[in-house]
């Protein structure tokens, strides 16, 4: 377990930047016992609240030099990778949003499985079509807090459930695990497949035109992790094929996806904008995750939502 050494006794001293930080989150560091500072040069914690501009966080901690912990704000960390250096100890929101993309993954599971987007583009009664989630197949790509918030959502569904992470160790709830040298394997008899990764480069395009053949004719393709982890083109020829029963995506690449593209009018595709957690959802989750952190920090107690910087995520 990783303790961050502070620079100062009393209070942590907190940046929370860029500036334009909400009440709500000022409030949460102090409730955690921390003391809101406004120069760099007197932080020794670093909550930066713009997860698409990390442009500034170099300058942010080159004027900081007692900051020894950066919060970051979201579990996706791609923008940051290039600043991310073993000088700070980093965490993310990882397992902060898991619960409510969780939930969502269930809903395109149910949406998708039962045909409820083909039926709600009809103008006409329809035949039938769909099948059932309960003792449904489902392959899971990636072990982390959203697939652990998803097999209990899974469980009255009395789903079997296949899990492929980093590492082959079993995992709670799973009846099958393995890494994604398995994965082909695993997509064959999978009735649904979730992706729930971290996009590294070894996770770009997991999800290629070789894994979409290797899927059922019949599978769901659910994309909860990121838009890359995906190669677009391949998807939009394997459901114009039909050599996979559909896909529900609330991430694409390119996001936002294009006005005119082929994915909007595929009938089998449900799409939604990125909204498996909302900002309004998110951000007293966030500031919960905020509040304990600067509290552990205070006390010499390991952080949570740790980043492995050498894996990036």
């Amino acid at each position: 377990m990783i303790t961050v050494p502070r620079s100062h006794d009393g209070p942590p001293r907190i940046l929370i930047a860029p500036g334009g930080a909400r009440p709500t989150m000022l409030a949460a560091v102090r409730a955690g016992g921390g003391t809101v500072v406004d120069d760099p040069a007197e932080a020794e914690g670093l909550i930066w609240i713009a997860p698409r501009d990390p442009s500034r966080i170099a300058t942010t901690l080159a004027s900081g030099p007692d900051i020894r912990w950066v919060q970051l704000p979201f579990a996706g960390i791609e923008p940051f990778h290039g600043h991310l250096t073993s000088d700070h100890v980093w965490t993310s929101g990882k397992g902060v949003y898991a619960e409510p993309v969780a939930e969502m993954v269930l809903a395109m599971l149910l949406a998708g499985m039962r045909n409820l987007t083909g039926y709600a583009r009809e103008t006409t009664w329809s035949g039938h079509v769909g099948r059932n989630l309960l003792g449904a197949r489902i392959t899971v790509l990636g072990g982390g807090e959203i697939t652990r918030a998803l097999i209990p959502l899974l469980a009255p569904f009395r789903c079997q459930v296949t899990v492929l992470r980093r590492l082959a160790e079993p995992f709670e709830g799973a009846q099958r695990t393995g890494t994604l040298a398995d994965l082909h394997t695993s997509l064959a008899d999978a009735d649904a497949v979730v992706v729930a990764l971290a996009l590294t480069p070894q996770t770009r395009h997991v999800i290629d035109a070789a894994a979409l053949e290797a899927m059922c004719a019949h599978a769901l393709l659910v994309n909860v992790g990121r838009g890359g982890h995906v190669d677009t083109d391949a998807l939009v020829a394997a459901l114009a094929a039909g050599s996979i029963g559909g896909a529900a995506l609330d991430v694409t690449d390119p996001e936002p996806l294009p006005d005119g593209h082929a994915l909007w009018t595929e009938p089998r595709c449900l799409i939604t904008p990125h909204v498996g957690n909302t900002l309004e959802m998110g951000i007293p989750l966030l500031e919960a995750r905020v509040r304990e952190n600067v509290a552990r920090f205070a006390a010499g107690q390991p952080l949570i939502g740790l980043v492995d910087v050498e894996a990036g995520y």
